[in-house]
């Protein structure tokens, strides 16, 4: 499952692009069968129905002739029930055998306004097939001949279906879903002050904040069955591989199911980490909001870092070799998260120079945007 964002809603993976071309193919066998005497005329109802008519069409194996007409309904994720006038009928189809493909059929005010108009046309027959229909909200007599798939009354998105003009792209179908965590991940080079503003962002947001380096610690203090895998890599001088840190993560996740979203801080590191992450939040109906980066001069770190290490005890805090190296890691591996997260949108730089509560503020400013 997977989420997308249309303006100011959320949407979550509901019928598959594999689901929609099976009820196509078993719509199209139906229409085969009863049409096979002649050629019918089938009416796409535009701008929804146009991928699903390309596509009936391409699987329907017998002559047959193809027409789009216009008829809007829709304003925004409730149906107005304001039927605008049909445009674009042409042909003369008198005795004609004509079948409206509708991509979706909910109260069936759209229906009602186009059995209307077609009624009057010394048809031969008419028939209505629609890939989407809506049962419970279904408010005519109008018989309806051939349905591809039942959903419930949920607004749904893609393949031809819109939310404000957006989704129509999308191969797959998507459902409205209240999508309120906000998942941050916090990111910058060793000595930026993530930790520091992670404990005031936290407070401010009312997220859970969660640091690799703590949630290791924990697991290996407490001797947890994910601790001493880890230890047992450690020990022998391996890294502790993603997967690993991976199932802590999920497990500290899951520890807050009520949580308003959370800051992933020193998770991710590695961009296969990053996908992984997006994976299981996916799974979970969530997403990654956006990733929000501390830049700071490269000379100004080691001068902060060698600071820290006159208190903090920490040998590489006071080895500027070491520091230098670390930042040579970070450079070279952990850096081109940027890229990933940019390409999805979801990238933010802020400046990390100034006080605790200037960057506070700038970095406030984009939490409240996300």
């Amino acid at each position: 499952m997977s989420i997308i964002k249309l303006h100011d809603r959320f949407f979550k993976t509901y019928i598959t692009s594999e689901m929609i071309n099976k009820a196509i193919y078993k719509m199209a066998q139906l229409i085969e069968k009863d049409c096979k005497d002649e050629t019918p005329l089938f009416i796409g109802i535009l701008n929804g129905s146009f991928m699903f008519v390309a596509d009936f069409i391409r699987t329907y194996r017998f002559d047959c002739e193809v027409s789009f007409v216009k008829l809007a309904s829709y304003e925004g994720t409730n149906s107005s029930g304001k039927v605008k006038q049909l445009i674009g009928l042409t042909e003369n189809i008198e005795n004609r055998t004509v079948i409206i493909l509708e991509d979706i059929i909910d109260t069936g005010g759209t229906l009602e306004e186009i059995y209307n108009i077609f009624r009057t046309k010394k048809l031969k027959q008419l028939k209505i097939a629609t890939l989407f229909f809506k049962p419970d909200v279904y408010k005519k007599a109008l018989h309806i001949d051939y349905v591809g798939i039942q959903i419930p009354d949920k607004f749904i998105v893609g393949y031809g279906l819109d939310y404000n003009g957006l989704g129509r792209n999308y191969p797959d179908i998507y459902q409205l879903t209240t999508h309120n965590m906000k998942n941050i991940v916090l990111f910058g080079p060793p000595g930026a002050g993530k930790g520091t503003q992670a404990e005031v962002l936290k407070q401010k947001y009312s997220l859970v904040h969660i640091s690799t380096g703590d949630v290791f610690r924990y697991n290996i203090k407490n001797a947890t069955e994910l601790g001493l895998l880890a230890k047992s890599y450690m020990d022998k001088g391996d890294l502790v591989p993603d997967q690993v840190t991976i199932d802590m993560l999920k497990a500290e996740v899951d520890k807050n199911p009520d949580a308003n979203g959370f800051i992933f801080d020193g998770f991710p590191r590695t961009v296969s980490q990053a996908e992984a992450l997006d994976a299981f939040l996916t799974e979970k109906g969530e997403t990654i909001n956006g990733m929000v980066a501390l830049e700071v001069p490269e000379d100004l770190l080691v001068e902060r870092l060698l600071k820290r290490g006159e208190t903090s005890g920490r040998a590489d805090d006071q080895d500027e070799e070491k520091i230098r190296n670390r930042f040579n890691e970070y450079n070279t591996k952990t850096a081109i998260l940027k890229d990933f997260y940019d390409k999805q949108g979801k990238y933010y730089g802020v400046n990390g120079v100034g006080s605790i509560e200037d960057i506070t503020e700038r970095l406030s400013t984009i939490f409240d945007e996300l």
